[in-house]
């Protein structure tokens, strides 16, 4: 296959219905998309991201009408955060039916589904006689990309066309909340705060700690969004006065929310919102880490950031990014 880039939504959709994968741009991420209803095209994800296929995949939708023709219903709860947040970046895990293949859902029960806030996808959508599996568009563990230039970079020739629809206006994934319990369940900070979604629905349990071994969303293996050049993750200034230590200071990167770190070159350090803005911070995360991750350095060294709001979805990336390596985190998709 070769790629290109453009905003022809006639042509992605001949690819997608030829079974080819086609990169998607939403509001959070680019996704690299598929039909959510064909094996052959579900698998094909799975191995051009080199995805383990216990990580199960997100279903994209255009709008409820479409939902209900594979006998899939929000529950009420779900249906109160969609009245509120739908289109836009918030996943709901709910129970799967018979009509949605295994591969999509790694063999669980449930479905994680979601209606993507970006004019060209919706469009893309409404054309298409299915739903759109489309896990972010890059290979599987590696930082998201929020650029179509970033998914060329990283997929090249893998992809039959990249519908370039500008940089992502959110920046970081979905939040995702799970109501297969009677209690609303997060699975996944992101784009949407905890404290906005218990405002529209009250209390929701809080994400599983640690490694999770059969997922029944994306985004909950330990190790994730991790970039190639190792990232200690922390309180910044002690990570920079240890990181000075063992490395000469144009051999380290900093990313912050606001701090500028002494010792270390402003070429090297990436701060993420001077006034203090955690949806402008959350915004520039994903391409600072790609800007630190390609400079010569030997280590990223990454500040905790404020827990609240969009901070927790941050700091969760960035946690995930520092985890180290397992070897489940290897198995091919």
């Amino acid at each position: 296959m070769s790629n290109s880039i453009g905003s022809d939504i006639q042509r992605a959709a001949e690819c997608l219905r030829a079974g080819d994968l086609v990169a998607i741009p939403t509001e959070t991420v680019y996704g690299l998309a598929g039909n959510g209803l064909s094996e052959e095209a579900v698998l094909k994800i799975y191995q051009v991201k080199n995805r383990p296929q216990f990580n199960p995949l997100i279903l994209h939708f255009a709008n409820y009408q479409q939902l209900t023709k594979l006998n899939l219903e929000l529950p009420p709860k779900a249906q109160a955060l969609a009245a509120r947040f739908s289109p836009g970046p918030l996943t709901y895990v709910i129970p799967a039916s018979s009509l949605i293949p295994a591969i999509v859902t790694a063999g669980t029960p449930a479905v994680a589904i979601r209606f993507p806030n970006h004019p060209l996808t919706l469009e893309l959508l409404q054309q298409l006689e299915f739903p759109l599996a489309a896990p972010s568009a890059n290979p599987s563990g590696y930082v998201s990309p929020t650029t179509a230039a970033h998914v060329a970079n990283q997929l090249g020739d893998k992809v039959s066309y990249i519908l370039d629809g500008g940089d992502c206006q959110v920046g970081l994934e979905s939040t995702i909340v799970s109501f297969l319990e009677e209690q609303p369940r997060l699975l996944r900070y992101g784009g949407i705060s905890l404290e906005a979604i218990e405002a529209v629905i009250g209390p929701v349990s809080l994400p599983p700690e640690g490694y999770v071994d059969n997922p029944v969303a994306p985004g909950m293996l330990a190790r994730h969004y991790a970039t190639r050049h190792p990232l200690k993750f922390g309180k910044i200034a002690d990570l920079a006065v240890e990181a000075l230590k063992n490395h000469a200071p144009q051999q380290i990167a900093t990313i912050s929310f606001q701090e500028v770190v002494p010792g270390i070159p402003d070429t090297n350090q990436f701060i993420l919102s001077l006034n203090g803005d955690l949806t402008e911070a959350a915004r520039r995360l994903f391409s600072a880490l790609r800007l630190a991750d390609n400079m010569n350095i030997a280590v990223i060294v990454a500040e905790r950031f404020p827990d609240e709001g969009l901070g927790r979805a941050i700091n969760d990336r960035l946690q995930r990014a520092a985890t180290p390596l397992k070897i489940t985190d290897l198995t091919p998709g």
